[in-house]
């Protein structure tokens, strides 16, 4: 046993000096504020699409989503369904428009600089108040990252949950202190490719030792018939409109997630984005399949003895099944999955502090080499507070990653998707839909008795407020509707 744990740990430890060496090499590569944003905005269709996968998806992909369908059998798949949707239509109506506005409006390398451009918002309340959404939810966004990669090392190692943490931010600080957007879009390519593979070959070969997917669904049945149908729950109670409604939901987070935003923004050329999309698609729809089929194998895998928890149930699938070289790779791209989204979201929370704090209201004439430095010591002081919040060892991955989903997706997917295909929107409307939308959320949250996900009420309230308050103030001026125009007819 302990000769198996030291070629696992040995595995690791190639995998992370990897990444570093990745990291140093962006780093090399890293000499203004944009490259270390938006990689200069030089991302191929592949690494632009499965760097938006890998950053979005995280940890929650191999750790909560696995969980969750152990623990509710097929009513799981209502949010791979929405998931599914959310990330084609998101590709489909969002990249194109926003890669062309975003460079049409002064070249904006963050979401906040982008809503003030667009509306033409010189009190910069806009763009400040963007950043504290941004910086609110990616703090509980990137404490599910940190959680999942203690659950990791405690599940793999036996290291103290803390302890597990914090060696966890440590590595994901690292090269994204240093290499930046190219660092995390380089390894995200490699994480991706990582994540894939493992959730195809470990629920194969767990089905080939039950002797087949009949055997699984027998062993299923046996566990709990309850979990075998769409539309009840665990304990043979109906969904019911709600609930379906609430999961299927998921899907409408998309347009608001910043770092899958910045995907678009840094793609190479706007040609390229239908080979993205494709690339994008089936990556998601493979890996959530996958995702799915590993949490109900592990119900007849397990039997009645079950997990202390849920969500290392693909952990303890590739160490029950695996070789101690192949688990380390396996376990290796767990971590990928961890580290892919958490580099990313710090990457998009230090770049609000530098480009929409510190340039914008503290220091306007900093320079590139500045920029670059507070952006990177912001990712350091952003980790340690998501570092604080994860160190609950009772905390959940998704329970973390729906509440910051919801989050950005009522916040700011409204007003990204009427900035970018109603002319008439002002600046005044944007204000309020980021409000509403993101207050909703965290109000919601605490007053919800019916079990509807907040991004629900977050997404229509926010809609409706930026409608109404645009109607009532006057209408953009006639530059800033030229530029829509321009935006609207260029097929680049």
């Amino acid at each position: 046993m302990t000769d198996n744990l030291g070629i696992v740990t040995l595995t690791f430890a190639v995998y992370i000096l990897v990444m570093l060496g990745v990291g140093f090499i962006a780093y090399r590569r890293t000499t203004d504020l944009s490259d270390y944003i938006l990689g200069g905005r030089s991302l191929g269709p592949g690494t632009a699409a499965l760097s938006a996968g890998a950053s979005d998806m995280s940890g929650w992909l191999l750790l909560g989503l696995p969980g969750y369908a152990l623990l509710a059998g097929y009513e799981a798949t209502w949010i791979a369904l929405g998931l599914l949707a959310g990330t084609y239509l998101n590709w489909l109506i969002v990249a194109r428009r926003l890669r062309l506005y975003s460079f049409a409006v002064n070249d904006s390398l963050t979401l906040p600089a982008y809503f003030e451009f667009r509306f033409e918002d010189h009190s910069r309340l806009l763009r400040v108040i963007s950043a504290v959404f941004i910086l609110l939810f990616f703090l509980f966004y990137t404490s599910s990252g940190l959680v999942a990669a203690g659950k990791l090392f405690e599940s793999t190692f036996g290291l103290d949950y803390q302890w597990a943490v914090i060696i966890g931010t440590a590595l994901i600080v690292s090269y994204t202190f240093f290499g930046g957007f190219l660092a995390v879009s380089w390894t995200d390519v490699i994480q991706g490719l990582l994540m894939a593979a493992a959730l195809i070959i470990v629920p194969i070969i767990a089905l080939n030792q039950m002797g087949g997917a009949g055997v699984a669904h027998a062993a299923m049945e046996g566990a709990n018939p309850n979990l075998l149908t769409f539309f009840t729950d665990a304990e043979g109670a109906p969904l019911g409109t709600i609930a379906i409604i609430s999961l299927l939901g998921w899907g409408l987070g998309y347009f608001g997630q910043p770092h899958v935003l910045a995907r678009f923004k840094a793609i190479g050329s706007a040609s390229a984005l239908p080979a993205a999309r494709r690339i994008a698609t089936t990556w998601t729809g493979v890996c959530l399949g996958a995702a799915l089929i590993t949490g109900w194998v592990g119900i007849g895998f397990f039997g009645e003895a079950g997990l202390a928890d849920a969500e290392t149930v693909f952990p303890a699938l590739i160490q029950a099944l695996m070789h101690p070289v192949v688990a380390g790779i396996l376990l290796a791209a767990v971590l990928a999955a961890i580290m892919s989204t958490a580099d990313s979201q710090l990457l998009v929370s230090s770049s609000a502090l530098a480009e929409d704090f510190y340039k914008a209201l503290l220091r306007r004439d900093a320079s590139q080499e500045q920029l670059v430095w507070v952006g990177r010591f912001a990712v350091v002081g952003i980790a340690i507070v998501a570092l604080l919040l994860a160190l609950n060892p009772e905390s959940t991955v998704l329970g973390l990653v729906s509440y910051a989903w919801a989050g950005f997706g009522a916040a700011f997917g409204p007003a990204i998707l009427l900035s970018l295909f109603w002319k008439r929107m002002n600046r005044n409307g944007a204000l309020a839909g980021i409000v509403v939308g993101g207050l909703t959320v965290v109000i919601y949250k605490q007053i919800d008795t019916i079990g509807l996900y907040e991004i629900i009420p977050g997404f229509i309230l926010a809609t409706i407020a930026i409608v109404i308050a645009t109607l009532l103030s006057p209408e953009p001026s006639a530059q800033a509707q030229a530029t829509f125009d321009k935006v609207a007819t260029d097929r680049s």
